[in-house]
């Protein structure tokens, strides 16, 4: 028998959007459904859509859940609504001389963002570009150094890292703000003034990874080889790279539970760091920004 198709249509800021499927599981472990994930998005939209303003999205979608397939979406769907924003950039996989190009969308707004929900699309990931109103990207306004950690380090090694990753970029006038991923790792966030270009800011984050590991050989890696990161943690500097993207922070994460890519405080990395710390799911999360409002925003200076 075909699954009975739930529907209901929803004014949001102005738009009308047609919802379906809300008890459909979207987390078998928890049984956290698409609802849930549409009224996770929905409380957490003020403090996520700032960091999402003029950064074309990379969606990754699970149709079914996180216990099925997946795929990564850049471009914007076919039937996408008229008043959604888009960028149009060149794609690194041009062929034969033809220059192919990306329709990204723009996330905005609470509709926005509840369009891209409704789909499914569970993570969104940005550049550290962002795209000005002439569609063309402008130079980086962030930094991001992605913590990932070789068994058996983990996220305690990340947060001993982490504090010397801030003191570097202390050192480089720089401020810094922590987000646990919501997989297995850390991420790195600097504020940027937009004077350097995307692969500069990549080269800057490669030498911090380059003078960590030298300065703490046994436990910091700035070079890819999979087969060296055995209990060190890889400083992945290449995520600057102009075409490379990283989960935005508060965004949901696509894991057997719905962990979030979590903002934190500097004195939970510094208490990390001596007994170990833990990825976030969303109810903690909104519990988080009910409370102390956006971290990361705060630390980084603003959004």
């Amino acid at each position: 028998m075909a699954e009975r198709t739930e529907e209901v249509m929803v004014d949001v800021d102005g738009r009308t959007l047609k919802i379906v499927n809300l008890s459909k599981v979207m987390y078998p472990t928890t049984g956290t459904t698409k609802g849930e994930v549409l009224n996770y998005y929905a409380r957490v939209a003020p403090v996520l859509l700032p960091h999402l303003h003029d950064r074309a999205v990379t969606r990754i979608r699970w149709p079914h859940g996180t216990g099925d397939m997946q795929f990564f979406e850049k471009n914007l769907p076919s039937g996408a609504p008229s008043w959604l924003r888009t960028v149009t950039v060149p794609s690194t996989g041009s062929r034969g001389g033809r220059s192919d190009k990306i329709v990204f969308p723009v996330i905005e707004g609470l509709a926005d963002l509840t369009y891209f929900a409704n789909l499914a699309s569970l993570e969104l990931h940005v550049h550290q570009w962002t795209v000005g109103r002439n569609g063309r990207p402008r130079n980086p306004n962030r930094m991001v150094i992605d913590l990932d950690p070789g068994a058996p380090a983990g996220l305690q090694e990340c947060c001993e890292v982490a504090l010397l990753v801030r003191d570097k970029l202390e050192e480089r006038g720089l401020s810094a703000a922590p987000v646990t991923s919501g997989s297995k790792g850390l991420h790195m966030y600097a504020a940027l003034p937009g004077r350097s270009n995307a692969d500069e800011v990549r080269d800057q984050a490669q030498e911090i990874a380059q003078e960590l590991t030298a300065e703490h050989p046994r436990l910091v890696l700035w070079k890819m080889t999979k087969s060296l990161r055995g209990g060190k943690v890889f400083l992945d500097w290449s995520q600057n790279t102009a075409a490379k993207t990283t989960i935005s922070p508060y965004s949901l994460r696509g894991r057997d539970r719905p962990y979030v890519a979590a903002p934190r405080t500097w004195e939970e990395i510094e208490e990390g760091a001596g007994e170990g710390l833990g990825q976030l799911t969303h109810e903690e999360v909104l519990a988080r920004v009910d409370e102390h409002g956006d971290i990361f925003g705060d630390l980084l200076g603003g959004p």
